[in-house]
């Protein structure tokens, strides 16, 4: 990716409803040249959605969490992606503030729900749901975050992340400059 490319995306995460004239003089190309490069981004998918980051417990949620679920070790494959299509319906659909089902390693686990919940009744409710998933063998391992907790050591944000990818590939590029 072209440095002014990632420089647009990193402006974007920070802010997505600038308009294209304040993100040019952010990264120093023209109005026409963002409008392009983000049409380009887009239609390559490394833009994906523009959104906001809301306070999520102002939209009544109390609780994020993060379940790692572990399944059948004798399913075949066939039925390991079977049951991943069911669940991500099944999860779809389902009243709980699901935002991210994922395939993964680590901790013995395979994947990993991450979901908001309003309160306790809600998030039980969910671990209830995922008992009746026969491929499941443990669903049990939860990692809850209280949201309304007073103390916060780095709230979620991709602004922060935006300013890291900048970092870094500075870092690659000072690295290289060292190399030659």
């Amino acid at each position: 990716m072209k440095d002014t490319e990632l420089r647009l995306v990193s402006e974007l995460m920070k802010n997505s409803r600038r308009s294209d004239r304040d993100l040019a003089k952010a990264i120093g190309v023209s109005q026409p040249t963002v409008s392009r490069m983000a049409k380009k981004l887009e239609k390559e998918g490394v833009i994906k959605e523009y959104t906001v980051v809301p306070d999520f417990c102002k939209l009544g949620y109390r609780l994020l969490g993060l379940t790692f679920v572990k399944l059948k070790g004798d399913l075949s494959s066939e039925e390991r992606d079977r049951s991943r299509e069911a669940a991500g319906i099944s999860l779809g659909k389902s009243s709980f503030g699901i935002v991210m089902l994922e395939r993964g390693l680590g901790l013995g686990y395979d994947g990993v729900i991450v979901s908001f919940y309003e309160d306790y009744s809600t998030y039980f409710g969910h671990k209830q749901v995922l008992k009746q998933y026969a491929f499941l063998e443990s669903a049990q391992e939860t990692f809850l975050i209280n949201l309304e907790d007073k103390v916060h050591y780095r709230s979620f944000t991709l602004s922060t992340l935006a300013n890291h990818v900048l970092m870094i590939k500075q870092e690659k590029k000072q690295k290289s400059g060292e190399n030659e």
